[in-house]
């Protein structure tokens, strides 16, 4: 079978309401994801002008980056409408690298606070 014949018949099984709805929902998440994008180069560029600080700014960048991340897994890589075994199976790896990084970081951090009392 030909990767044409399985389109087809993929395609045969959606009618045309699902495809505009689909379009759409892909084209909201486009601008979600420019509206987010421009707050945080604005953000970067402006933050002194604004008298914001550096702190805020910080933690903006991280949770617009999470929520941008969200989106670009939910709908572009189509995740968020599968089963939440998949969905864990794909996140696990990340979710164990993220903390693994956090007792690097702490144990770094501990080290380096312990050499600056010895210096």
């Amino acid at each position: 079978m030909s990767d044409f014949d399985r389109t087809a018949e993929y395609v045969s099984h959606h009618s045309e309401e699902e495809g505009k709805a689909m379009r759409k929902t892909i084209w909201v998440i486009f601008w979600v994801l420019l509206g987010l994008t421009t707050v945080e180069v604005s953000l970067g560029l402006y933050w002194k002008d604004l008298g914001l600080m550096w702190e805020f700014v910080k933690w903006t960048f991280i949770i617009l980056t999470l929520v941008k991340a969200y989106y670009i897994v939910a709908y572009y890589m189509h995740l968020k409408h599968e089963y939440k075994n998949f969905i864990y199976m794909v996140a696990l790896p990340y979710i164990v690298l993220v903390a693994y990084l956090i007792v690097m970081l702490l144990a770094e951090a501990v080290f380096v606070h312990n050499t600056a009392e010895i210096l």
